[in-house]
């Protein structure tokens, strides 16, 4: 379904994936939208780098083969603002933490519905977390028996609003430390502190409370990278 451009921008979105019939599909799905215009395709790390240097995309579908941590963080480098969606053909329950820990926007199984990384796009794009059903239920679930009791979040801290600040822009602990001139431990501190405060168990959980309750968050700076 198309609609119309986001304002005069459309996002710009990078294929990385080692099969070329996959590329050319997605590419081909992707281009019937308005808003989406595919800037390049890759299939190595090294493509993958050079591509996000050359044409800052606006997103990057990665296949989760080539979406290691090296790969994820040279993205971050070369196009400041790129969110990464990690696309896999696995079960994907167990490996959303590791990649959202790795600095990933989301998750997204290569056999959904077409539609549907139209739709991963758009929401990524906008600061989403895009994660599969089974995850992003796991909040419907909360304060059901069984589940940890949800608590307001009233009682976060301003530093603690804007941890969450940058883990929803998929920064990483250490990066996170290095913007703050904190240790990485007290990063941690801080996670487990909010963790307990609103009732979720982990980084995943906290990232879907923050969106689907709306959290009042504090905007945040533009990573510092070091030369």
């Amino acid at each position: 379904m198309r609609r119309p451009p986001h304002g005069h921008h459309r996002i710009g979105i990078l294929i990385a994936d080692q099969g070329g019939v996959f590329r050319l599909g997605l590419k081909r799905l992707l281009s019937l939208e308005d808003d989406l215009r595919v800037v390049a395709q890759a299939e190595t790390p090294p493509q993958i780098l050079a591509g996000a240097r050359s044409f800052h995309p606006d997103i990057a579908f990665v296949q989760s083969e080539l979406a290691g941590e090296e790969v994820l963080d040279g993205v971050k480098r070369q196009a400041p603002g790129c969110k990464v969606v990690v696309m896999a053909s696995s079960s994907l329950e167990e490996e959303t933490p590791r990649f959202l820990e790795m600095g990933a926007s989301g998750i997204i199984s290569k056999s959904v519905e077409p539609e549907m990384f139209v739709k991963c796009a758009r929401k990524v794009y906008v600061g989403e977390v895009w994660a599969p059903k089974a995850q992003m239920a796991r909040l419907s679930g909360v304060g059901q028996p069984g589940h940890r009791q949800t608590r307001p979040a009233d009682t976060l801290t301003q530093r603690e609003k804007t941890i969450i600040s940058y883990l929803t822009q998929g920064w990483r602990n250490r990066e996170i430390a290095r913007q703050l001139s904190i240790t990485e431990q007290t990063v941690k501190n801080h996670l487990r502190s909010i963790y307990d405060k609103v009732g979720v168990s982990d980084r995943l959980e906290l990232v879907l409370y923050a969106i689907h309750r709306r959290l009042d968050l504090p905007p945040i700076e533009p990573l510092e990278r070091s030369a």
